[in-house]
């Protein structure tokens, strides 16, 4: 019986890409390295031993000699540097036509179809980092109950509230709604609801977050499916896909959760596929601009890596990747078009792969070694 563990450092970025301009981002992004040179240096043992500084300058982390896993520079194929675009293509799905953005905000039309959901027009409808807006917005909707809808750089439809106002499950339904009204050409790829807690000038995001995606298409977990293969997600990789071909999902409150919930899985689960996402590094630190708090994660997630190292079995495969940047030390609070990392430990000898095109090799992995 065998065991593939992909585990998703949610924008852990690793240099840009030659089309970086294309994308609005400097091309010196490089969200792990420029982490590392903006806080003096990262202890990072582990990643170090099985490759880690080969992909990329990484300062107090070695480019070893003898990785003891197979390493590589992943390039996108997709057009887009976003959640959904990135976890799609490591699924084989190429997005060949990116999903609409909204630097302007939302037109009319779908601001008041929203609004007929909500019962109320929604404050905001700017482009916006979500920490920020609700620090701004976030009095007002307590007293109005009004939502507050904003969107970034990335083609997402988010609705804030606070969970005294609005109960959870009014939120998710207004959610669960935009999703069936957004369709093209407004197909965005997810709303997210983002519920707050917390008081005027306190406010804090909960854990409590959901992610409406847009339908994928036909892709490597629906083959793990049809071959009798379980998949058994960890974080928002449930939502990403929209269940389909999950067998079983948990929730995770923060990165230190998720791999907690992933060592419990390893503990469980004789066979199949686990896929974990580490939201924190995008989320908490990324776009807010946080390189010692992404490098405080990335320490934190290598001094985990020998507890789940531990439990792997004779024929287990780790792989570890990411699914876009988000360089803390760039310009902004957006994502950063980057190569991502591509570190699989297995029974083979470790070595550099170099670039390879395309994040679809993290799932042909993952089906060459528990469909072949």
């Amino acid at each position: 019986m065998k065991r593939v563990i992909a585990i998703v450092i949610d924008s852990g970025g690793i240099g840009a890409t030659d089309d970086a301009a294309t994308y609005g981002d400097a091309p010196g992004a490089n969200t792990i390295g420029n982490t590392a040179r903006a806080v003096g240096s990262l202890h990072l043992p582990h990643l170090q031993r099985l490759g880690l500084g080969l992909l990329t300058p990484i300062s107090s982390v070695a480019a070893v000699s003898d990785p003891r896993a197979r390493v590589a520079r992943l390039r996108e194929r997709s057009r887009g540097k976003d959640t959904i675009t990135g976890h799609w293509e490591m699924m084989g799905i190429t997005t060949a036509v990116p999903f609409p953005t909204y630097p302007n905000g939302f037109p009319d039309d779908v601001v008041e179809a929203f609004a007929r959901i909500a019962g109320k027009l929604p404050l905001g409808n700017i482009p916006a980092s979500g920490t920020e807006i609700i620090e701004k917005l976030g009095e007002a909707h307590m007293a109005s109950g009004r939502p507050i809808l904003y969107t970034s750089a990335d083609s997402v439809f988010q609705i804030a509230a606070h969970e005294e106002v609005v109960p959870l499950g009014r939120l998710y339904e207004w959610s669960e709604k935009a999703r069936e009204m957004l369709r093209p050409p407004h197909g965005v790829n997810r709303v997210i609801a983002r519920p707050f807690a917390g008081k005027p000038g306190a406010f804090r995001r909960t854990p409590n977050r959901r992610d409406y995606a847009v339908e994928p298409p036909p892709n490597l977990l629906d083959e793990l499916s049809t071959g009798y293969i379980e998949v058994h997600a960890v974080g928002k990789i449930c939502d990403i896909y929209c269940g389909r071909s999950i067998t079983s999902t948990v929730r995770a409150a923060d990165n230190r959760d998720a791999m907690e919930k992933t060592i419990e899985l390893l503990n469980q689960v004789d066979h199949g596929f686990i896929f974990t996402n580490l939201n924190d590094f995008d989320s908490k630190f990324g776009h807010r601009r946080d390189a010692r708090g992404y490098a405080g994660a990335l320490e934190a997630f290598d001094a985990r890596l020998p507890a789940l190292e531990a439990l792997l079995k004779p024929g287990d495969e780790l792989v570890v990747t990411a699914d876009h940047g988000c360089d803390p030390t760039a310009p902004g609070t957006d994502h950063t078009r980057e190569f991502v990392p591509f570190i699989h430990l297995s029974s083979s000898p470790g070595a550099m792969l170099g670039e390879i095109e395309g994040l679809d090799i993290v799932g042909r992995t993952v089906e060459k070694a528990l469909l072949s």
